[in-house]
């Protein structure tokens, strides 16, 4: 029967194409998927800066709330406590170990400041000068004797060049002393360097570093670059999720676009399986037969998938770095197990789809083969009931939880798989749902297209099974699409009003090197000034006993100035007052207040961003959209406890009919790196996370799009030039060619019309519950264009998948003999 398959290939190879493109192109979206994720798992970080080093200590980059079982993660750079050194050099095996200060100093080709003793960890190396003395400074480029002007903590600074250090690229390197002054946190080291008596095993130091306190992490290897770049550590769980979320749901695209592509291949094919039951094949030769062309169909589909899958991986993560969802300086890697993967599964599915259609071809009897081959009526089996029914139940429980559980931004978490849940179970039932939806619109086609119309619905009665093939890529792709690109916009809407309803200020101070603290209160000067703030964000985590309105990743925090009723603050308060916004004091929302049974005048505990734990007294709560919750703090607390230390924004309110850009604008002119900006920029920056996760799903989703619209090109044109017969026989009864296109045209606009109605009533089973729990309405929010878009691409591929073999075929004459029938 191997030989069988193989003459099968050699003279049905455009029936074959069809499979052999979705497994190349499913092969190659899998494993791209799965090069993200062991990137993410993977997180090398190639070390430079601390290359000279056995090991490196941190601060433990996490935290384990009471209770909890999932540790948090902390965003700000923890740090070594500067008293744990002397543990460090004092542990057996250690030979020395250096401390490292670690902070912004913006100038000409500088991006960070150290303290000289830790240039050696590179080591870095004078090529010219000598070691910084108080004032001075080593940086990669000039000449001794230089002066350089540095942004330092937001107040520029002039230091004299002592020395020059030509592979210390973007950094600059002071006294011990000058850098302990300048360092925002003189008790934290960034990192510190540890190197090893020769001979010692590393592994038995490592153990003993660690016993000097449980939350110091020690890192070895290509590990110690991740010292460098803590945002590296913090990108890595967000890469891990969009490889692993998407990844699933490319995969199950994947396995359903291949079975399904193989299966319509194998069920065109039904009259000759009888033909050979007819002359004694028994039923095991079929299945093997068909098993062997589905393995060698998939199998050298899966090695050039592997092309294309490399290079989409690379770029797919070249993406994610240039938009700040992974870290730039993380190494991409692709190895076995995502190759594993994308042809494990693309395997898996060809052969699924194998047994299932040579199970139905050989179990049938030969006669009842022919008649079924020619009408194809039959479709039901309990196996597809159960299953279509599992994934419709899933869609249903999915959109009772987003609807009953989930708050704000978490609903995206179950309603983006319920699509796929609605999807699948619809397109295993689809005969089902095509029959019902043609009943509604074939009477308004029938009406505006008459006797081509009527001949059109006819045919569709007659194969409606058939059509129902045709019919669910369709709905696939539209669905898919449709959900996704709409809880984007739906959520990035939501999230921009939630901050929008409540923001107060009419311009903003801005500066990515950091703002003087005297330059708040120059800006409170300014003539037309009523209030102004510092404005700092972070992420800390709710340590109190009582369930916050928090999961593990964190509460969202903001710090800003003590202010009275006039102030800046993004936030309604309905009790207490952030006139006493200081020291170790807190603002809550209600809803936490409630939960917890902590109002004004209580305490909580709190862990922030850089693990420092801080009992805080609530002083007011304030109103907030449930999902969007924030917790207020002192824009002094939040700003020691991030990893830079630095106040990046000022929020300015102006009195009733002041101007106060030309005064801020000249105040901005005279503080380098300063610029003034409208509460546009505020809006822009509460939503960039979103933005970006937007922009990525963006991107992925149209790679799901463009692969479902490989399914809807493969099934459309396989099930048109099934139907040369049929054209033949409709010509030969006395129908012209362009008769005959016009009734494909009817057929082809009910079919686009179907397919579209069954995706957008699955994107709506998802999307109407989503934006009930997002946003102040039950209905998407987005431009319509979107829809048009996906609609009218949906119509081209359709039309163009139908009439363009059907064309083709008419050419040649009806009695021409068709061998591949």
């Amino acid at each position: 029967m191997m030989r069988q398959a193989i003459r099968t290939l050699r003279h049905r190879k455009s029936g074959f194409i069809a499979t052999f493109v979705a497994v190349v192109f499913g092969t190659a979206i899998v494993m791209a998927c799965g090069g993200l994720l062991e990137t993410g798992i993977r997180s090398n970080v190639e070390p430079q800066r601390l290359a000279g080093t056995a090991l490196v200590v941190t601060g433990k980059q996490s935290h384990l709330r009471p209770g909890e079982e999932d540790a948090t993660p902390l965003p700000e750079r923890v740090g070594v406590p500067v008293d744990a050194l002397a543990k460090i050099r004092s542990t057996e095996g250690v030979s020395s170990a250096i401390g490292d200060y670690t902070f912004p100093a913006v100038g000409p080709s500088v991006a960070e400041g150290h303290n000289w003793s830790s240039a050696s960890l590179a080591p870095y190396h004078l090529s010219t000068g000598h070691a910084p003395r108080s004032g001075q400074v080593v940086v990669s480029s000039g000449k001794p004797g230089d002066r350089v002007n540095l942004i330092i903590n937001g107040d520029p600074k002039i230091f004299t060049v002592s020395g020059i250090a030509p592979t210390a690229t973007g950094n600059a390197f002071f006294s011990d002393h000058d850098a302990a002054q300048l360092v925002r946190n003189p008790e934290r080291f960034a990192d510190v360097g540890v190197l090893v008596a020769p001979g010692t095993n590393l592994d038995d130091v490592k153990d003993r570093l660690k016993a000097i306190d449980s939350n110091l992490t020690v890192r070895e290897g290509i590990d110690r670059g991740l010292a460098e770049h803590p945002d590296a550590e913090s990108h890595k769980t967000a890469l891990i999720a969009v490889a692993g979320s998407f990844g699933g749901i490319a995969t199950m695209t994947m396995m359903f676009v291949v079975a399904s592509t193989l299966a319509l291949a194998a069920q065109h094919r039904e009259r000759e399986f009888a033909l050979l039951r007819g002359i004694g094949t028994t039923p095991g030769q079929v299945r093997r037969m068909i098993l062997g062309e589905a393995l060698m169909v998939s199998l050298p589909a899966v090695a050039v998938g592997v092309i294309p899958g490399t290079f989409l991986g690379r770029f797919l993560f070249d993406q994610l770095s240039t938009h700040g969802v992974a870290s730039s300086v993380i190494e991409f890697s692709q190895g076995w197990i995502p190759f594993a993967a994308g042809a494990g599964a693309a395997v898996l599915a060809a052969i699924g789809a194998g047994l299932i259609a040579a199970r139905k071809s050989a179990k049938i009897r030969p006669v009842e083969a022919l008649v079924e081959a020619s009408l194809q009526r039959k479709w039901f089996s309990w196996m597809r009931l159960l299953f279509g029914l599992l994934f419709l139940g899933g869609g249903l429980a999915l959109l009772i939880v987003t609807a009953t559980v989930m708050t704000g931004p978490l609903a995206a978490s179950t309603a983006g798989p319920s699509i796929l849940c609605w999807a699948i179970g619809v397109a295993l039932l689809g005969p089902f749902w095509t029959k019902a939806v043609l009943a509604f619109w074939r009477w308004p086609v029938q009406a505006l297209t008459r006797v081509n119309g009527r001949l059109a619905i006819r045919n569709l009665s007659a194969r409606s099974v058939a059509m129902s093939a045709a019919v669910m890529p369709v709905m696939l792709a539209v669905g898919i699409s449709t959900a996704n690109l709409y809880m984007q916009t739906t959520q990035v809407h939501a999230s921009s009003e939630a901050f929008t309803r409540d923001l107060r200020a009419d311009a903003v101070l801005v500066s990515d090197a950091g703002l003087s603290p005297a330059l708040l209160q120059q800006v409170r000067a300014v003539p037309g000034v009523a209030s102004a703030s510092a404005y700092v964000r972070s992420i800390g985590a709710v340590d109190d006993p009582r369930k916050a309105p928090f999961d593990e990743d964190g509460a969202p925090v903001i710090g800003v100035d003590a202010q009275g009723a006039d102030g800046t603050a993004p936030v309604r308060l309905t009790n207490g007052s952030l006139a006493g916004l200081t020291g170790s004091t807190v603002a809550i929302p209600d809803y936490m207040a409630t939960k917890t049974g902590r109002g004004v005048g209580s305490e909580i505990t709190m862990t922030l961003g850089d693990g420092t734990p801080v009992k805080l007294r609530v002083v007011a709560t304030f109103a907030a959209e449930r999902g969007y919750e924030t917790i207020t703090m002192p824009a002094s607390l939040v700003a020691a406890h991030t990893t830079d230390g630095l106040t990046k924004q000022i929020l300015v309110r102006a009195a009733p009919g002041a101007d106060v850009r030309p005064g801020l604008a000249k105040l901005a002119a005279a503080h380098p790196t300063v610029q003034v900006a409208d509460r546009s920029t505020l809006v822009a920056a509460n939503a960039e996370d979103l933005q970006t996760q937007a922009w990525v799903n963006y991107m992925l989703v149209g790679m799901l799009i463009a692969y479902t619209a490989v399914s809807v090109v493969n099934t459309l044109v396989s099930s048109t030039l099934r139907r040369r017969r049929e054209f033949a026989l409709q010509r030969l009864t006395g129908s012209t060619r362009l008769q005959v296109l016009r009734m494909l045209w009817t057929e082809t606009t009910l079919v686009t019309l179907a397919g579209v109605t069954l995706g957008t009533a699955v994107a709506l089973a998802c999307l109407l519950p989503f934006s009930a729990k997002v946003s102040t309405s039950a209905l998407p929010t987005g431009p319509l264009w979107i829809y048009g878009v996906i609609v009218a691409a949906a119509t081209i591929l359709t039309f163009g998948s139908t009439l363009l073999p059907a064309t083709t075929t008419l050419r040649h004459a009806p009695t021409q003999p068709s061998y591949n029938d």
